[in-house]
Formats: structure tokens, sequence, C-alpha cells
């Protein structure tokens, strides 16, 4: 049976499956809990990001909590690297803070904001600020990070955050999401507000990945564990729609062979919510929606199906597998 952990917005949830269905328990009530990263190495390990509070912490799968600072920060992105374990923490305004003691302890990666396109970066709903949307360590190489900026570009460190190229060429400027491939080596791929792209070089350069979709305003990207040439992005085909200002008319989109396609078996179609969160285990893709909704597909997107959650949840902004 699998266990998902995710956050509303409001609170954390640890989705349990059972014949039943999937069991529900909320924790960090009215926490802004937004976006959460699990410690590849110990399943029960758990850093949330709050949009007001800084970073909490379970290690017994969201029965406790330690609070590990930056109280002051907004919180956007939270990561853990696969390679020495060390966590990172994207705020608004722009910054990336990373720890190397589990998070007893934060210092600033300063150098990320010595970049020259830094003027320039702005969030379009809030134009005097930006933040930090994604940070996404390589599984492979300890010292190679990305961090996206909303709205500012992809960003990349070789070494361990110190200092960092600016902007990519061929990626979108507006991250959304990023993904690693956890076995092919520099295989990563980007949803952002554009649309979608792909690098084969760690993320120096990039290969946008747009023809074939009708919709590019893309959210949420995953790739499946053993194909690196298997992935999906979420899309709407505007903004302001895909966040609840009208019908997003979002779809999910497989990419196999260089072909895009649309997944519909089993899903409405178009979608009447944003799928905010996207993840692809070797057995099972799954999708939360922004009203909520948990859908799951074992096939790889052939057929999906709505899970039967034993409990409300009143959106899903974020999702992993444990």
């Amino acid at each position: 049976m699998a266990r998902l952990y995710a956050t509303t917005g409001t609170s954390f949830a640890r989705l349990d499956e059972t014949p039943d269905g999937w069991t529900v328990e909320l924790a960090l009530p009215d926490s802004t809990a937004q976006c959460l990263a699990l410690d590849p190495h110990v399943a029960d390990t758990v850093y949330v990001g709050l949009g007001v509070g800084g970073v909490r912490k379970t290690t017994d799968g969201g029965s406790t909590w330690a609070d590990l600072g930056l109280a002051e920060k907004q919180v956007f992105s939270v990561a853990v690297s696969a390679v020495d374990r060390a966590v990172y923490a994207g705020t608004e305004p722009s910054a990336l803070f990373r720890s190397d003691d589990g998070g007893g302890t934060w210092r600033e990666l300063a150098g990320l904001l010595d970049l020259p396109s830094r003027p320039t970066w702005s969030f379009p709903p809030r134009p005097w600020t930006s933040h930090v949307r994604w940070v996404a360590p390589s599984p492979h190489e300890a010292d190679t990070i990305l961090a996206g900026i909303e709205l500012g570009g992809l960003m990349r460190s070789t070494d361990g955050g110190e200092t960092w190229h600016d902007h990519r060429p061929g990626a979108q400027r507006d991250v959304h999401s990023l993904a690693w491939h956890p076995r092919a080596l520099g295989r990563v791929y980007e949803a952002g507000g554009g649309g979608a792209a792909w690098s084969e070089d760690a993320g120096d350069t990039w290969t946008p990945a747009d023809d074939g979709r009708d919709r590019h305003y893309t959210w949420s990207v995953a790739v499946d564990p053993d194909d690196p040439d298997l992935w999906y992005v979420s899309a709407s085909r505007a903004p302001f729609s895909a966040h609840g200002r009208g019908d997003p008319e979002a779809n999910i989109y497989r990419r196999s062979n260089g072909t895009w396609e649309v997944l519909s078996a089993g899903l409405p179609d178009p979608l009447p919510a944003m799928p905010y969160a996207l993840v692809s285990t070797r057995e099972r893709l799954f999708a939360g929606l922004a009203n909520g909704e948990l859908w799951e597909s074992g096939d790889r997107g052939d057929s999906w199906q709505r899970c039967n959650l034993l409990g409300s949840l009143p959106r899903l902004n974020a999702l992993v597998a444990a």
C-alpha cells in the first residue's frame, strides 16, 4: 500500500492507501503549508515550507514537528539532495538558503543575488518582488543545483550554490517546476509559464519541447523513473484561469519519443481544476488537483481513475510519494 505526502496551502496531509481508499491525516493546521520535500534516504522525514513562518520538519511521517527557523521568510520551495542530504529553501523575496545539518542551521547562498539579471526579476501579480519557485539539486552530483525564479530565469550552480550562472539558454524564464531523472545522468525537465523544456547536460543548455501541445501554460512536470524519454506536464490555456479565475481547461500531457499527447481516458477532458502536482513512480502516476481531487494511473497515463479519499482536502498544492 502506498503513502503520499501533500500540502494544501493551509495544512500538511498524509495519505495512506487502504483496501477501502486513502485515509487523510492533517497536520500543521492553518499554517500556510505550500511546498514540501522528502528526504530520499529516510522515508518518514519530510520538510515543509510555509507561506508564513519558515520551515517545519517531521521525522515520523507527520505526527510530530520541529520548527527549523527562517520564521521571517515566505518559503516557496524546499528540496533535499539525494547525494549529500543538504536541505535547500527558496523564498520571497528571492533568496536561497542551505542547511547541512538537517535544518538545524541555515546559511544564505548570497551569490544567487549577484546575477546580472536580478534587477529584472518580477512576479507579475506582485511586480515589485519575485521568489525562488523551485530548487532542484542534482541527484547525481552534489555541487550541481538548479534554481527557478518566478519570474526571472533558470539559474545553475556547479559549486554547491556559492556562485551561479545566469538564465540558461533555451529554458523558460517563468519557472514553475523542475525534475531530474533519477538514473539518466544529465537529464532534467522544466515546466514554465511559456511552455516546457528539457536538458541532457545537467541543466546547462535546454531544448524547448512545445510542438504538439495546444496549451502552453505548464505547471507541474514529472518523469518516468525508468524511461528518460517518457515525461509528463500539466497545462492550462492561461495563468489566471489556471489559478482560479475562470475555467482552467487543463490537460495532462505525456511526451514519448518526442511527441506530446493528451491523457484523457478516465479523466474529465478538459480538467475543471489545475493539476498542481504530478508524481511518477515505477508503478503509478498520480495527479493532485487544485480542487483537492487525487487521480491515479497504473499504466503510465493510458487510463485513469479517481482515488477514493476517506476525508476531504481543499486543494493539493504539492505531492510526493514516500
